[in-house]
């Protein structure tokens, strides 16, 4: 992301995981996993929208930490539908624990991202030590079977996308009394709009 971004890998069930940190200026008061989107069209951890999710975080305070998904990058393994994936970024929290062990934990995505932070959200929830917030950009709702996540959930959607149409992600939104953050003439990647994301990052952390 910057000159400061640190690459460090960590063991995964199928191999070496490729990640990136991000601190902030001063000692963290929280950390962020930030999960990109989907391996077999392109998505990596450098996505402008994992990036910009990064830079959020790290503007907040948080100690931000990217992982490129299985085969993507320098990461060993093949795509894995969202289940080793979800393993994965479970590993990688586990090993920032071992650094940061009380910090308050939030998990981003984008896209196929949302998915994988979506079901780790549910895994912590059911070992009663759940993430304090999620933030999911282009929700994969419609194309993955995504579960419900808490209340405070801050959901932002592009108008225009054509990837995931906003009508899906309402409709998986609808029933869990969810507000959707809608862009308008935003697309899937958010061209020209990334800076909405941040800043609705920013603006609703503390809210």
């Amino acid at each position: 992301m910057n000159a400061h971004t640190q690459r460090f890998t960590v063991a995964g069930a199928v191999g070496a995981l490729e990640c990136a940190l991000d601190l902030p200026e001063s000692t963290p008061r929280g950390l962020a996993l930030v999960a990109h989107p989907h391996p077999l069209f392109g998505g990596t951890m450098d996505n402008k929208i994992a990036q910009t999710l990064a830079r959020a975080f790290v503007s907040l305070g948080y100690a931000a930490v990217r992982m490129n998904f299985r085969g993507v990058g320098k990461s060993e393994g093949t795509h894995d539908a969202g289940r080793g994936e979800t393993d994965d970024m479970d590993l990688l929290l586990a090993h920032m624990r071992l650094q940061y062990p009380d910090l308050p934990l939030a998990l981003a995505g984008f896209s196929f991202g949302t998915f994988v932070q979506a079901q780790l959200q549910q895994r912590l929830i059911e070992q009663g030590k759940p993430a304090e917030r999620l933030v999911l950009v282009g929700s994969a709702a419609g194309k993955w079977a995504m579960p419900d996540v808490p209340a405070n959930t801050i959901l932002i959607h592009g108008e225009m996308d054509d990837t995931i149409p906003l009508s899906a992600v309402l409709d998986w939104a609808r029933p869990q009394d969810l507000p959707v953050i809608v862009i308008p003439g935003a697309d899937h990647f958010f061209h020209r709009k990334l800076q909405h994301i941040k800043s609705f990052v920013v603006e609703m952390w503390h809210r």
